[in-house]
């Protein structure tokens, strides 16, 4: 199976069946402010967004995939490296940094980003869905939910003030409201109830938040806030120079329109220097239930919505059919993030529904037993038929990994138990995540997202 992406090409004449000119806005057209987040939406195509989030620490383009660095750290990947890969924001899990190092003393230590060396922009989880994945060991009330840690048996409770204490600790430029995620299958009643108790939760997390936003343990002096023109002079791997040029081109369209209005923006988000709160969307696998959630948690005003509950044992059919429904119900110049999924092509076909933020562990995790994404299909490199094999593992990738490792060597790290193999594979794979992103992106901003349909129907 091919999993390379085409690339987007220019568009000339009468637009191609599929094919649509991309919409573009000016920065004034569509962009929302908070004291600490704002959004911009460059061009749309279809459904899909190209986009801009800027924060106290720096800017992202959207759609984005977001590594998840559980423990202040994306397992066996150094900083200096996911800077390297181009990653503007990072996932940590705020059920796992409470337990250890703790929230407290990880603001003692000026905060997350000062704690893990991390310059660039962060986004918290509530906990929810770690303390869900408890099911043998937490019980849920009105007050919150009684569970017992994974590591030591001792006894915890997170209720929406505390997770929202914990969160401003840490200090994510994002972080998420507290929420029961909804087991699957569950039946209609079950799901409103926690439905209901999400929502009720949501209200009193962005209470205690508004409350206490002012506390977060950032350094005011320290804080580093991207430029607001300021560009990677980055090449997406296998893009070629004409498509580089055209990517150029675009990167600097409107520059001189916007630059003035997002330095203010930015100006604004530094001096304020407070976090997003994001509401979380919940209702099970009911379409109905869904677009309630979602209409009374944009009552609410947060910066910014999830799509939680999904990539909980479900079919793909199901998740699409939920994202359908939620997706027209969340504003469209809001940031609308899905948690916790998924395959490289899930991460394509949510983007062209819509979706501007998703996170996964799905490209550390798989490296992490040998099974890695490529242009190619799907690699296995524990299997013996590497064990000769001196090409590299994806000719069309840019990677520090493709460019210096064969299938060979890789293979042979891995069946050697070489903690070098975790690290490797995990840089590889996040580079193809990463890369899928970027010629998404380009795909909407040129207008032509059509390739990306007919990849995505190809292996339906």
């Amino acid at each position: 199976m091919n999993w390379m992406w085409p690339r987007a090409t220019g568009l000339k004449g009468v637009p191609k069946n599929g094919t649509q000119r991309p919409i573009r806005f000016r920065a004034q057209d569509r962009i929302v402010e908070s004291m600490s987040l704002s959004f911009q939406i460059e061009a749309t195509c279809g459904e899909a967004r190209a986009g801009r989030i800027i924060t106290p620490h720096g800017e992202i383009e959207t759609p984005v995939f977001m590594p998840c660095g559980t423990l202040g750290s994306v397992k066996g990947v150094p900083q200096e490296i996911l800077e390297e890969l181009g990653v503007k924001i990072l996932l940590g899990n705020t059920y796992h940094l409470y337990l250890r190092p703790g929230a407290a003393q990880v603001r003692q230590l000026g905060g997350l980003h000062s704690f893990m060396s991390w310059k660039r922009a962060l986004l918290t989880d509530s906990g929810g869905f770690q303390v869900f994945s408890l099911s043998q060991l937490r019980k849920v009330s009105e007050q919150g939910v009684q569970f017992r840690s994974h590591l030591d048996g001792s006894s915890h409770m997170f209720t929406p003030e505390s997770t929202m204490e914990a969160q401003v600790s840490l200090g994510a430029d994002i972080i998420m409201a507290f929420d029961e995620c909804t087991e699957f299958p569950a039946e209609r009643r079950r799901a409103q109830q926690s439905m209901e108790l999400t929502l009720r939760w949501a209200e009193r997390s962005k209470r205690h938040f508004e409350a206490h936003k002012h506390e977060v343990p950032w350094d005011l002096s320290q804080t580093r806030v991207l430029s607001a023109c300021g560009q990677d002079s980055h090449t997406t791997a296998g893009e070629d120079g004409g498509a580089a040029a055209r990517n150029a081109k675009l990167k600097t369209q409107n520059s001189t329109e916007n630059r003035e209005l997002r330095t203010e923006n930015l100006a604004k988000i530094a001096g304020n220097c407070t976090q997003a709160l994001f509401g979380i969307v919940q209702g099970g696998m009911f379409p109905d239930l869904r677009k309630e959630a979602a209409e009374r948690t944009v009552a609410m005003d947060f910066p910014g919505y999830a799509i939680g509950g999904l990539s909980v044992g479900e079919p793909r059919a199901l998740t699409e059919e939920v994202l359908h429904s939620t997706l027209p119900c969340l504003p469209v110049e809001k940031p609308r993030y899905v948690m916790g999924v998924g395959t490289p092509e899930e991460i394509v076909r949510y983007a062209l529904m819509g979706v501007d933020m998703m996170d996964c562990v799905l490209p550390t995790r798989a490296a992490r037993h040998g099974l890695l994404y490529t242009s190619e299909g799907k690699v296995s490199i524990k299997n013996a038929r590497y064990a000769q094999d001196q090409s590299p593992l994806d000719p069309n990738c840019g990677c520090r990994v493709c460019a210096r490792y064969t299938r060979a060597y890789l293979r042979h790290l891995y069946a050697n138990g070489e903690v070098l193999a975790m690290t490797l594979n995990s840089i590889h794979n996040l580079a193809f995540y990463l890369d899928t992103m970027r010629r998404v992106r380009h795909s909407i901003l040129l207008g032509d997202i059509s390739v990306l349909h007919s990849a995505l129907q190809s292996r339906a």
